[in-house]
């Protein structure tokens, strides 16, 4: 049975999908930016705290659904210029414990949605 996602503590969706669907025991979120949940601003002046904001934003999500990091079994990471990997993936592995980390895909892309620099989604499973 298919359950729909949502929490006040992450951004709105700025179209027709949600946070997050839970099927089973796994949760597909969608696509996270940083946009502060209480003043509706983007916060992409800085690319390790905009990286932060999407990964609290995720962990929103991950608690409304009853799970947590340690549950994600795959992410997907979207950036604007692979010239700031290494700055994201130092904020992302705060995140993981390298022993349980999940598969990861990081790719450039020519934009983002709102001009963004990065947008991360995942893949939770609540039994992993």
């Amino acid at each position: 049975m298919k359950k729909i996602i949502n929490t006040s503590k992450a951004p709105a969706p700025i179209g027709p999908y949600n946070q997050a669907t839970l099927i089973g025991d796994f949760l597909y979120t969608s696509g996270q930016i940083a946009k502060d949940v209480k003043t509706g601003t983007l916060r992409t002046e800085n690319i390790e705290e905009e990286t932060d904001l999407v990964m609290q934003h995720l962990s929103s999500i991950l608690t409304e659904a009853e799970m947590s990091f340690e549950n994600v079994i795959k992410v997907s990471i979207f950036i604007s210029d692979m010239n700031n990997f290494s700055k994201i993936n130092q904020i992302y592995g705060k995140y993981f414990s390298e022993a349980n980390a999940p598969a990861r895909e990081t790719v450039e892309v020519a934009k983002l949605p709102k001009d963004v620099n990065v947008e991360i989604s995942l893949i939770a499973h609540k039994q992993a």
